[in-house]
């Protein structure tokens, strides 16, 4: 097991780093499975590469089952990985448990999506949040000052009106502040928000991101912000990547992935948002076809691009070749894993 750093990261430096971030769930198996020995897994995560910096926001998009919240819970080390490589500052990290395991939790922590579960229902919010500065030693001589400042951090004040509160006296809003301060208490360097607006009323969502954006340039923070909101995405995040079947397929500037999408995937799910300004049917009339068809079993995902039984672009090598990252016209760091760009095959 390797050890965990003690020194914080300058800002924009490298926080936390995944590399070919691998994860399959076997499945229970049948008798005609052991009769033929066979061994089937779900490919929740195949091959991720992502890095969280000082200062920034990350945005993973992708729809309901693409492997995002597996990604933030390998991050988190909540699930063993079954390949690849977590580092923290640099070094390789394995924390399975004890020591080790708060020592990763003090440095990197996760905001769940339901506000209404991830709160123990019997314990006041006093009792969540000295429960997180207690073993995370970061209560000081001071409990209540500390517990004040964590709640008047996600503004909620004045705090002694929600300290002897149960969660069940609290709205959706409220209870996902004290979610996010129960996570500060550990005075961490990156927050993995698993769609922390998703089960919010739409009036209040704004307010959840405005405050982890104040929270990032305040702390300079590490975020990776998980969402099927594309749009939000562009709103709220540095740097955007888009997930399909268990697959990274483009990445970059949030504006430049969302305003200038490369990969046909992204472009499909960009018109899928609600926009007013687009003429309703005005692409269906012309014919155009928008990627029909469901995500494919991850059990016996298709062969090369995951996307290609969908794409109305694909081509016959995007059935058999799985698509490498290729860069994108003259942006620098916008890529997308699609044959539509390698100009060099091409031209073999």
């Amino acid at each position: 097991m390797t050890s965990i750093p003690d020194a914080k990261a300058p800002a924009g430096e490298v926080v936390l780093e995944a590399i070919g971030l691998t994860k399959h769930f076997p499945v229970r198996r049948t008798m005609r499975d052991l009769l033929n020995r066979r061994k089937d897994a779900v490919h929740a995560v195949d091959d991720v590469n992502l890095t969280l910096r000082r200062g920034q926001v990350v945005a993973l998009v992708g729809e309901s089952g693409s492997g995002k919240s597996t990604v933030a819970r390998l991050l988190a080390q909540l699930y063993p990985r079954t390949g690849g490589d977590i580092r923290l500052h640099g070094t390789s990290t394995t924390a399975k448990s004890g020591s080790a395991f708060r020592r990763y939790c003090a440095r990197v922590q996760m905001i769940f999506q339901d506000p209404f579960a991830s709160l123990n229902p019997v314990h006041t919010i006093r009792y969540h949040l000295t429960r997180s500065l207690m073993i995370h030693d970061n209560a000081g001589d001071d409990l209540d000052g500390a517990l004040h400042e964590l709640l008047e951090r996600v503004h909620l004040t004045p705090p002694e009106r929600y300290l002897d509160k149960f969660p069940h006296e609290l709205s959706g809003g409220q209870r996902q502040r004290v979610a996010i301060a129960r996570a500060l208490g550990a005075n961490p360097e990156a927050l993995l928000a698993d769609e922390p607006v998703s089960m919010l009323d739409v009036s209040i969502r704004l307010g959840v991101l405005n405050l982890l954006r104040d929270l990032k340039e305040r702390l300079d923070l590490a975020i990776l912000y998980i969402t099927h909101d594309i749009a939000s995405a562009r709103y709220f995040a540095d740097q955007t990547m888009v997930m399909y079947a268990g697959r990274m397929v483009e990445g970059g500037d949030s504006e430049t992935v969302t305003q200038n999408p490369a990969h046909p995937y992204t472009k499909l799910l960009i018109d899928s948002a609600p926009d007013p300004d687009r003429l309703t049917g005005a692409s269906d009339a012309a014919g155009e076809d928008r990627g029909n068809g469901e995500p494919p079993s991850l059990i016996h995902p298709p062969a090369g691009c995951r996307f290609h039984p969908r794409c109305p672009m694909a081509m016959a090598r995007c059935s058999t070749e799985v698509p490498v990252r290729l860069e994108i016209g003259d942006v620098p760091g916008h890529w997308a894993a699609c044959w539509l760009y390698d100009t060099e095959g091409a031209a073999k």
